[in-house]
């Protein structure tokens, strides 16, 4: 094809240019904007950006896109992840001494880790929060760094929300802002499906907590070859092991809920710190989310081990260990919010207060509709790979991500608010119960 051809010779001529993305990049925007509707790297049909799109393109937009990234040129309001390192830097800076940022090196993977602590205040709570672990959910990483700007002054908390100060009076911080650098880069060239790490690992199935080898290893759920056998994950477990978290957060996207452990089984529910965890969620619901919340959990027979909710909580004795899904479809949240309410009104809230996980059978159906990466059921999995195989790029992207700027804006400032209230939250039930961990 004419387009085809006159991209490639622009694509060569633009890694002659001093300007240029580097020739790996440049060769998988070329990948990208080439392949047709019935096939991808990865597996997924992720379709044409320009068939996507429904606009043609010049060869002077094409280049702008092949500079910038596909996902700067389409959404400006996103930070690449060379910009979220340039952005926590700036504001660490910015911080006067309240807040550091290291960069921890394993296996040709560098990820940067940023702590926050007010230097005369004497801090009960340890909140470290995973941003990133999943590629595809960009919005993950952008409620860090919104969640940054406004420990470090440059954002307000919002209206009705606790301010910094407050938060930094009774908790500290440690943020991993994006813990998939490797795979966003693919993201942001287009790659809006991909999940997993370069290796195809899922990074939150790699953690040594009834760790199961997968009989598929081109799922995307693939857990590896053994746990903690990715340089990510090996990172994220020397940094809570260093750290100890009393409070340890992974935010998610592609749909709405928020969760504490267990996630690996049916059998096996929170009972440590179980009512204390509880009602957490339950207040931070009615404010931020008004979405499933509770216990992690699965159907009969379809154990999903492996998560980082679950190792940290178990192994670290964490008493506050959370999983929090932040985003979906406007049309998706829309359904959601409606039948979570009717599930709760019939029944559901009473089931919660007995201890009930989210994977028992009165709300099955729910999680069928609305996938969960912690609340997963084992409804038809053929048929359920073969319409994530039909996703395209664009689709994954709405799916996981806000598409406008005024959805952005609302969900890292409701998110980071979020946070705040949770770090409060928390070290308050720390102070009052001193001997919660005996």
């Amino acid at each position: 094809m004419f387009l085809s051809s006159s991209l490639l010779s622009l694509l060569v001529l633009g890694a002659l240019l001093a300007t240029a993305a580097p020739a790996a990049a440049i060769k998988q925007r070329h990948d990208a904007l080439s392949q047709d509707a019935t096939g991808s790297s990865g597996g997924r049909r992720t379709g044409s950006f320009l068939q996507q799109r429904g606009e043609a393109k010049t060869l002077p937009s094409l280049e702008a896109d092949v500079r910038s990234g596909r996902l700067k040129a389409t959404f400006p309001w996103y930070h690449t992840g060379e910009e979220i390192r340039s952005e926590a830097k700036r504001l660490v800076e910015k911080c006067s001494g309240t807040a550091s940022l290291r960069t921890i090196k394993k296996h040709g993977v560098s990820i940067d880790v940023v702590t926050v602590k007010r230097q005369e205040a004497k801090p009960t709570n340890r909140v470290f929060i995973l941003f990133g672990e999943h590629s595809r959910e960009l919005i993950s990483p952008e409620s860090g760094i919104h969640l940054l700007k406004v420990l470090c002054g440059e954002a307000s908390s919002g209206k009705d929300s606790i301010t910094a100060a407050q938060a930094l009076e009774g908790s500290e911080f440690q943020l991993v802002l994006n813990g998939n650098p490797r795979s966003r880069k693919k993201v942001e060239f287009g790659q809006y499906c991909l999940r997993e790490n370069p290796d195809g690992v899922d990074l939150n199935r790699n953690w040594d907590e009834r760790w199961k080898a997968s009989r598929d290893p081109f799922s995307e759920q693939n857990p590896g070859p053994r746990p903690f056998s990715e340089p990510e994950t090996q990172i994220f477990k020397e940094l809570v092991m260093e750290y100890q978290p009393t409070t340890f957060l992974t935010v998610h996207s592609g749909t709405r809920g928020m969760y504490m452990p267990w996630a690996f089984d049916t059998q096996h529910l929170a009972s440590r710190n179980q009512p204390a965890m509880m009602k957490i969620l339950r207040e931070l619901d009615s404010k931020h989310c008004q979405c499933p919340f509770g216990a992690a959990g699965k159907e009969v027979g379809y154990a999903c081990p492996g998560t980082c909710l679950d190792w940290v909580y178990d192994q670290l004795k964490a008493p506050y260990s959370f999983a929090f899904e932040i985003y979906t479809s406007p049309s998706s949240d829309d359904e959601l919010r409606d039948r979570w309410e009717e599930k709760v009104h019939s029944g559901g809230a009473s089931l919660l207060e007995a201890g009930s996980h989210l994977g028992h059978p009165h709300f099955l159906d729910l999680f069928q509709d609305h996938a969960s990466d912690f609340v997963q059921v084992a409804e038809r999995p053929q048929e359920s790979d073969e319409r994530k195989a039909d996703m395209g790029a664009m689709e994954c992207f709405t799916m996981f991500n806000p598409d406008t700027k005024e959805r952005y804006d609302a969900t890292v400032q409701n998110w980071a608010a979020a946070y705040l209230e949770m770090s409060r939250l928390v070290s308050q039930e720390l102070r009052h119960n001193s001997t919660m961990l005996a």
